[in-house]
């Protein structure tokens, strides 16, 4: 709908593309960083989860479409090189999305085609023998610029700290838009990306050992062999057609089909390191994978203004049809619970078995379907209402490990409130409400899938705009109860989880972003969530109460080729329990794992040596700080030591 930031009655952040640029984000992982109240779980080299507000985020969309029946990871390295900007809306959205979440939804909006020539090319290199290669180009094929197409295209192969951990990706996007007529235009795309990780971690390092005190491994310590592999492909393509009308309405239809394939040859390690005995106390669990998931959606929606009461408000009417497949078969190895040399001491040898000890696997069909709609009423020149209801129906049928897990879900109704009021020029009051609603792909230790996380979500705050609109601001506070939420609960011999009881969060945050100086570029934020358990108890302690982000730009006046800045990532301690001690003498004691509190901070400077040609210097993780990625599993690897990365950039 045609709103404002500041009209818009929930917390948003925008990661523009400058930003992406400034500070060589080559990963939606280091992407989603920069966004205020957002905690990336790097559990694996090649899996990462995201919450916010205490919650994992589970919608992802592009270009304003949901892409629903994901798991809330991300496999691979996804790469931000076809998007133009990502945008964040943080609190339930069940009104953008049939999958409601209290945590927040992210959304990539896609590069388009502009209708002059216009085209860009970079080479980068890093730390650890970084190599990349990207390339970005638009064309008009008419001298109008009525058909017009754009191609972006990058080749990335690297190293690592981690030992003997390799990465290369590729990926491709095109796209081609035709003005039909003055009022309608046809745009058909494809982009599709390959990773090839070599070594990679499938679980990661053992954070304690049996007496309860933290193992203290190298950060480049892995548990890989030198044999393992994590291959993927993530393909998408999409049809949409756009139609204006002269009354100010318009219309959108879309059909997009999206591709995952996967195929692993992995090695888990398990187990506890004993320091009162001889050897590492820690067993193989060889692998080979292979997954594959379908999604395929179409989604209709017009918009437009209409007339009551002497004023003028908008209306909002939708439908979406989804459907998912996906196979997952596993072929497990021989010699799964053979002892393997000390970690320390460990160089990734180990024999290749033969993958015969048992085939298993899963498939499942997701279909879903929503009609949805909206009113935004101007009550008054300073008062602005928002309602709306989503309808969605959702059927799962499907086969785990040999058993039916076919489930049907009644239809549900998801209804969502919002209201801004203008207290003058500059600031807004705003509140908004929802209830959550989302079906489960987490299976439990048998197989089936968990019952639907059900709940309330809450936000209030008040926004700001500055400096004639070049500066925004929100601070916000929000509550959420839900159920039923999976908790991860073991990995072997499948991942599997356990629904938890009521979980409940409330907290604050501070977000501001824009020019708050001429040329002196800001982003900001800072978050404090609590999340507690149905007694009342301090639950997720994973995720960090207190976090801070900031990412700062300013083009010297003195110098006008000179652009210098900085992001910092800040959060508190976080801490799990991992288990019990059952020697020392903390025998029968909780197992505390911990990460204190730390401070990430990156720096950049870029010239430009004329308006064509400019290079790029970033340094990364400046103070050289040594820390846990994530405390989200049991296990955890420690991030990239103190980087370095130079980028030579091309424009026309």
């Amino acid at each position: 709908m045609s709103m404002s930031l500041r009209d818009t009655p929930q917390s948003v952040s925008v990661i523009t593309r400058t930003q992406l640029d400034d500070f060589a984000v080559r990963e939606v992982n280091d992407a989603l960083e920069l966004a205020t109240g957002i905690s990336v779980e790097r559990v694996e080299t090649d899996r990462t989860y995201y919450t916010a507000r205490g919650f994992d985020i589970q919608n992802f969309q592009v270009d304003g479409i949901g892409l629903p029946l994901v798991f809330g990871n991300v496999e691979g390295s996804l790469d931000p090189a076809i998007y133009d900007r990502i945008e964040v809306v943080r609190g339930g959205t069940g009104l953008m999305s049939s999958l409601s979440d209290p945590s927040a939804t992210i959304n990539f909006i896609r590069k388009r085609p502009v209708r002059d020539l216009q085209a860009s090319a970079g080479l980068s290199f890093g730390s650890w023998n970084y190599r990349r290669l990207d390339a970005d180009l638009s064309v008009p094929f008419n001298q109008s610029g009525s058909v017009r197409g754009r191609l972006v295209a990058a080749h990335e192969d690297k190293g690592s700290y981690l030992d003997r951990y390799q990465h290369r990706k590729s990926l491709f996007y095109g796209v081609i838009e035709a003005d039909l007529g003055a009022s309608t235009t046809l745009a058909a795309g494809h982009n599709a990306q390959y990773n090839d990780a070599d070594s990679p971690m499938w679980g990661a390092l053992p954070l304690n050992d049996t007496s309860g005190n933290r193992t203290g491994y190298r950060r480049s310590t892995s548990t890989a062999t030198d044999w393992a592999y994590w291959d993927g492909k993530k393909a998408g393509s999409f049809l949409e057609l756009s139609h204006f009308l002269d009354n100010g309405w318009q219309a959108r239809a879309v059909l997009s089909h999206n591709r995952t394939t996967e195929d692993s040859r992995l090695f888990y390690v398990y187990g506890t390191p004993d320091p009162t005995t001889p050897g590492s106390d820690l067993f193989s669990y060889p692998s080979e994978y292979e997954f594959e998931n379908r999604q395929t959606l179409f989604d209709v929606i017009a918009n437009g203004p209409f007339s009551l009461f002497g004023r003028e408000h908008e209306l909002m009417l939708g439908a979406s049809r989804a459907r998912s497949t996906s196979d997952n078969t596993s072929y497990y190895g021989q010699g799964i619970g053979t002892e393997i040399p000390a970690l320390e001491d460990w160089d990734g040898s180990y024999p290749l078995p033969a993958f015969d000890a048992g085939i298993d696997g899963s498939r499942f069909k997701d279909r879903q379907n929503s009609i949805y709609g909206a009113v935004r009423l101007n009550a008054s020149d300073r008062l602005m209402l928002l309602a709306g209801v989503r309808r969605t129906s959702y059927k799962s049928d499907g086969i785990a490990y040999g058993e039916d897990r076919t489930k049907n879900y009644p239809d549900r109704t998801t209804p969502y409130y919002g209201a801004s009021y203008r207290l003058g020029e500059t600031f807004s009051l705003y509140g908004s409400y929802t209830k959550i609603f989302r079906p489960q792909t987490e299976v439990d230790i048998t197989g089936s899938r968990l019952d639907p996380v059900t709940g309330k979500s809450y936000e209030a705050g008040i926004k700001g705009e500055f400096f004639n609109r070049k500066l925004n601001a929100t601070f916000a506070l929000f509550r959420a109860r839900q159920k039923n939420l999976a908790e991860q609960a073991g990995t072997v011999p499948i991942t599997y989880y356990a629904a938890s009881d009521t979980l409940s969060s409330e907290g604050y945050e501070f977000d501001v972003s824009g020019e708050a100086w001429p040329g002196l570029q800001l982003a900001a934020g800072y978050t404090f969530v609590d999340i507690d358990n149905a007694d009342g108890r301090d639950a997720r302690t994973f995720i960090p109460r207190r976090s801070a982000r900031l990412a700062v730009t300013y083009r010297l006046p003195s110098m006008q080729a000179m652009k210098v800045g900085a992001s910092i990532k800040w959060q508190d301690d976080i801490h799990r329990i991992n288990g019990t001690a059952s020697t020392g003498s903390r025998a029968g004691e909780d197992i505390r794992v911990r990460q204190k509190s730390y401070a990430l901070i990156n720096l950049m400077a870029r010239y430009e040596f004329s308006k064509h040609l400019s290079a790029t210097l970033n340094l990364n993780n400046l103070t050289d700080e040594k820390y846990i990625n994530s405390l989200y599993w049991e296990q955890g690897f420690y991030g990239a030591p103190r980087n370095l990365n130079v980028a030579l950039n091309w424009t026309y």
